[in-house]
């Protein structure tokens, strides 16, 4: 018998897509313009600066989005680490990751309306969208806004620094989304937590 549980309100699904999808497009014209060969880029060099720009600031206000509609429902909640047993918490669930989840064992802390992610879930989240994202928009709206830009920084050209932060804050965004996206394929069924952020309804 299949269990149902609704985890995932309508606006956090619609915000997440929103925001692949926006990761997805400064992903692919941020390594066109800086990595890809000038004679054969991913993606044609003005025209992926454009995308990049408007992806950009649309991922800014996905991200203020985020944050005021935590605050309003009190979903701000789901993302912080409970204390009480998290070093435990954690090693079981490290435990599962690395093993567990090969030998087909129950997952250990399954999502509830209550607590929708495992405490290795939160810290990551966390971590990301109110560390890692919040350093990758404001370097990358000085690239938007040069003029804004410190003359130097730290004895260097003062876009050098900020470019370097970038660079290797979407470096672990997109380390993230990868890992992200093997994750998912780990619920009860392949499609499970794939069908969740179109559904809104954990089954397991």
């Amino acid at each position: 018998m299949t269990n149902r549980v609704y985890i995932l309100h309508l606006w956090v699904r619609l915000w997440h897509w929103g925001n692949a999808l926006a990761i997805i497009a400064l992903s692919i014209t941020g390594i066109s313009l800086h990595f890809s060969d000038p004679n054969l880029p991913l993606v044609e060099f003005s025209l992926a600066a454009r995308i990049h720009n408007v992806a950009g600031v649309i991922l800014a206000g996905l991200w203020v989005v985020f944050v005021i509609g935590n605050i309003v429902t009190g979903n701000w909640w789901q993302y912080i680490p409970k204390p009480p047993g998290i070093i435990k918490r954690c090693l079981t669930q490290m435990k599962y990751y690395g093993s567990g989840i090969f030998k087909g064992e129950p997952e250990p802390y399954p999502p509830t309306p209550e607590v929708n992610f495992n405490v290795l879930q939160a810290l990551t989240y966390w971590s990301i969208m109110y560390m890692v994202l919040p350093v990758v928009i404001l370097t990358g709206l000085v690239f938007l806004y040069p003029q804004f830009a410190p003359d130097k920084l730290f004895g260097l050209d003062g876009l050098l620094p900020i470019a370097m932060v970038h660079y290797i804050g979407a470096a672990v965004i997109l380390l993230f989304m990868v890992s992200h996206i093997y994750l998912g394929t780990v619920g009860p069924k392949v499609s499970s937590l794939f069908k969740m952020m179109i559904t809104g309804w954990y089954e397991h």
